[in-house]
């Protein structure tokens, strides 16, 4: 009896410090992480604009019939001028009263009621120009024909992947560089990679002529237009092993 219990206990001390040993062997080494900022510009090859007619008038009815008619030759001499209806996309409307607020100079309480005295209605057109030389010519005719409110102009690039792909090789060298000239500084040796990650910002928005500036316009003043090139930064965080 003295025996078989003997046995036992000397089988699950075994069986424990396995387990341990390759614990052991296991213990992560050191590492360092370090940033990579790497970039890539090209011409943009598209614009996005954003266009608003906005008609005032005594009642809704006569202020959305207006706005229609307007609106209406934007949308046709878009068409003429190339734009197809896939590029052409309504991205808001609205119809909101005018209101005048009486001077309440002996303070009546309670105050007269502010009284409407017309509406107003707006469209927003987004439209996508595949040939960024046309940008000028096609707010220049809008102008024309209604718009009087703008937003922003967004050049872009239709397939930026080839540009991001070499933002990111520029990206990952910068990385790699860096962490050499930390490793080498420190008099240890640079092991392989554990784990990267990529943050990627693509270009912002280019203010287009102010609101009063639009309403200003006319035919005869061509509209500048200078597209410049899209910058695309990507950002790589990458995690390397050292060596003793």
């Amino acid at each position: 009896m003295t025996s078989k219990i003997l046995t036992l206990a000397f089988a699950v001390t075994t069986m424990v410090a396995v387990p341990l040993a390759a614990h052991a062997e296991d213990a992560p080494r050191p590492r360092i992480t370090v940033t990579g900022e790497g970039e890539a510009a090209a011409a943009p090859d598209t614009a996005i604009l954003s266009l608003v007619v906005m008609q005032e008038k005594p009642t809704a009815r006569e202020a959305l019939t207006a706005n229609n008619e307007a609106m209406a030759k934007v949308l046709d001499a878009m068409k003429k001028a190339g734009i197809a209806e896939r590029d052409l996309q309504t991205s808001g409307f609205s119809i909101d009263p005018r209101y005048v607020y009486p001077e309440n100079k002996d303070n009546t309480q309670p105050p007269k009621a502010p009284t409407i005295v017309g509406y107003a209605v707006s469209n927003s057109l987004t439209v996508r120009v595949r040939d960024v030389t046309k940008v000028g010519e096609i707010i220049d005719q809008s102008v024309t024909l209604g718009v009087n409110q703008g937003g922003n102009i967004t050049f872009t690039n239709d397939k930026p992947e080839t540009i991001l792909e070499q933002a990111r090789r520029n990206a990952v060298a910068n990385a790699v560089a860096r962490a050499k000239t930390l490793t080498d500084a420190a008099g240890v040796g640079l092991g392989r990679v554990i784990e990267i990650n990529e943050q990627s910002f693509s270009p912002r928005p280019v203010a287009m002529a102010a609101r009063g500036k639009m309403m200003a316009m006319d035919a005869a003043a061509p509209v500048p237009v200078a597209a410049g090139e899209n910058t695309y930064n990507v950002n790589v965080n990458m995690t390397f092993e050292l060596k003793n």
